[in-house]
């Protein structure tokens, strides 16, 4: 980990109205986050709290109803919606509790298809693929649908994808609470591997103390506002 922020988050603020003009929900209140390069961060905070509309805003899939995300040195909202799709395609990978594969393709094909839409050829994006799903321990199952894969090598092929197109940064909401807790922790030691050898920013919202534990550093969403944990 570095000193440098790849993402710097300021004043950020998202309401959602609700019925009746009067009627605001506020989500996220005056939020204020660095993330480092390299850093491991864990989000934590009781359902509803926030945590899944703070990763979409960092992510760029969602707008900021005040404040700014720039990522890489670059505002979110200073993007059209075509230059943003392409900087998130280079710079961001997601990762879900549930995998979001698509059930016709191969775990290849799964795993290339953000190379292919960030312009790569077929050749490189197999290639890129076939590299990654190498080192998730699935270089034997390039070719298996995400049906005929346990629920932990799914999961691995979902990782896999947030980081062929080498990002910045991969925001993972609840990514092993889907798992059992042996394949759990399988997952979360892969993750730790690949942040050690890629240097890739991890934000990770969990309900988990025992995966926040294992991170750099956690931050809590109380009613909106995010709170650093201190020991």
């Amino acid at each position: 980990m570095t000193n440098k922020p790849i993402l710097v988050a300021r004043g950020l603020k998202r309401d959602y109205q609700q019925a009746g003009a009067d009627n605001v929900l506020s989500v996220i209140r005056n939020v204020d986050l660095d993330i480092m390069q390299g850093e491991k961060l864990a989000v934590v905070g009781v359902s509803g709290s926030g945590k899944t509309t703070l990763l979409n805003l960092l992510g760029g899939l969602d707008d900021a109803s005040a404040g700014s995300v720039v990522l890489g040195g670059k505002a979110w909202l200073d993007l059209s919606p075509s230059e943003r799709a392409a900087w998130r395609n280079q710079h961001v990978g997601f990762v879900y509790q549930f995998h979001h594969l698509l059930g016709e393709f191969s775990a290849l094909e799964n795993v290339a298809l953000p190379c292919l839409i960030g312009g790569d050829t077929v050749a490189q994006s197999k290639d890129y693929a076939t590299e990654l799903l190498s080192k998730v321990g699935l270089g034997d199952r390039l070719l298996h649908r995400p049906a005929e894969l346990s629920g932990g090598e799914r999961q691995r092929v979902a990782i896999a994808r947030a980081l062929v197109r080498s990002p910045s940064l991969v925001l993972m909401d609840e990514p092993t609470g889907n798992l059992d807790p042996k394949t759990a922790d399988s997952v979360l030691d892969l993750l730790m591997t690949l942040n050690r050898d890629l240097n890739i920013s991890f934000v990770v919202v969990t309900h988990d103390p025992l995966i926040a534990q294992r991170l750099d550093r956690t931050v809590t969403l109380i009613d909106g506002h995010l709170e650093s944990n201190v020991d």
